[in-house]
């Protein structure tokens, strides 16, 4: 039982294409972009 259970889990990520935001491409310059633009407000006491 656990052997057929980590291999259909292997088989499953095997055809599995996620993209990942930190993958290069479009979605990792809109990123960077936002990071970029992004400028935290600082307090000074």
């Amino acid at each position: 039982m656990k052997t057929r259970f980590i291999k259909s889990v292997t088989q499953g990520a095997k055809t599995s294409k996620v993209e990942m935001p930190w993958a290069r491409g479009r979605r990792r310059a809109e990123m960077i972009a936002r990071r970029e633009t992004a400028q935290p407000l600082r307090k000074s006491a």
